[in-house]
């Protein structure tokens, strides 16, 4: 298998219900660097997993619709909370929705799985894998 990351990163606000997140609780900032892997187990024709300028600016654009938001306040995520893990999966949804929609390139049809990480620090980090 083969795969290609690309990589950016989002600040958002938020907060969490429920006793185990103690004082996370509260309405708090978290800044993450988000890695975005593309897989396929064979090359296109141009010998390429994905054109990584196109996945760049893919990733930069869902964050975009991510970034310097209190997620509490977004409609997408009424009721949930925004874990690393939730966020994750988010932002694979909504790479797998760009892929389907051909934003990037013709290639990209033919990708078997992404896998988005979200790393809280550097010393903790969450992933969401799915096929496509």
């Amino acid at each position: 298998m083969f795969s290609v990351t690309v990589r950016d990163h989002m600040m958002i606000a938020h907060s969490f219900r429920g006793d185990v997140f103690g004082p996370a609780q509260r309405l708090h900032g978290a800044t993450f660097v988000v890695d975005a892997t593309f897989r396929r187990a064979e090359l296109d024709e141009d010998g390429i997993v994905v054109d990584i300028g196109l996945a760049t600016d893919q990733l930069k654009a869902v964050l975009g619709e991510l970034t310097y938001r209190n997620l509490d306040d977004e409609p997408a995520f009424a009721g949930v909370n925004t874990t690393t893990e939730v966020l994750a999966r988010t932002v694979a949804d909504r790479l797998v929705e760009r892929v389907h929609a051909g934003q990037l390139g013709a290639g990209a049809r033919h990708l078997d799985g992404i896998t988005v990480t979200l790393h809280e620090s550097h010393v903790a980090w969450a992933s969401y894998e799915r096929s496509l």
